[in-house]
């Protein structure tokens, strides 16, 4: 991973985006008022439902599908998930947890150096785009892993992916690029 120096890069994961059915129709009108830390939005067809530990915000349809987006890691992630499925319970539904997936996750990286984005789009053109009027980073998309890293000039990088595993993977593959394309220090 490293080209010179020994320096670990921390990849902090700030979103974790899990989805999961109940296996049962839900009332959304019973969960918004019997239910706690809720907010219901009639016009959307769904029922915000907030837990403070894990910190995660659900999206519930009446049709059973939940979304549950704000963790930070994929094991907090299950944890709230089923929590969340715990006190659908406690209301009086016949929930079972089933088909829980991590759909994506979002990190953010900062690289020791400020980068050449220019540079960096010309070397790798069919995979890397960089549109300075439309958005101050540069976009490189790996197929393989489906992961999308936006680049900034600054050294940072937000690491879209559908795992943690494959957003690690990802930092790995693009560090010798960016490690090429380095501005040179000033004195």
């Amino acid at each position: 991973m490293d080209s010179s120096n020994d320096e670990a890069l921390d990849i902090i994961v700030t979103n974790v985006v899990a989805t999961f059915r109940t296996r049962c129709h839900l009332n959304l009108r019973t969960i918004a008022l019997e239910g706690t830390n809720v907010i219901y939005k009639p016009e959307v067809g769904k029922v915000l439902m907030k837990l403070r530990k894990p910190k995660i915000t659900a999206s519930i349809w009446s049709s059973g599908k939940i979304i549950c987006t704000g963790a930070t890691s994929e094991v907090e992630a299950k944890l709230g998930s089923r929590r969340l499925a715990r006190c659908l319970q406690k209301l009086g539904f016949k929930v079972r947890f089933s088909a829980f997936k991590v759909v994506n996750v979002l990190a953010v990286c900062s690289m020791p150096f400020a980068i050449r984005l220019i540079d960096f789009t010309k070397n790798n053109r069919p995979i890397a785009s960089y549109e300075p009027e439309l958005h101050p980073a540069a976009t490189y998309r790996i197929k393989n892993l489906k992961a999308t890293i936006q680049v900034f000039s600054t050294g940072s990088l937000t690491v879209t992916g559908p795992n943690v595993q494959n957003v690690a993977t990802a930092v790995e593959q693009v560090y010798p690029l960016l490690f090429e394309c380095q501005k040179p220090r000033c004195k």
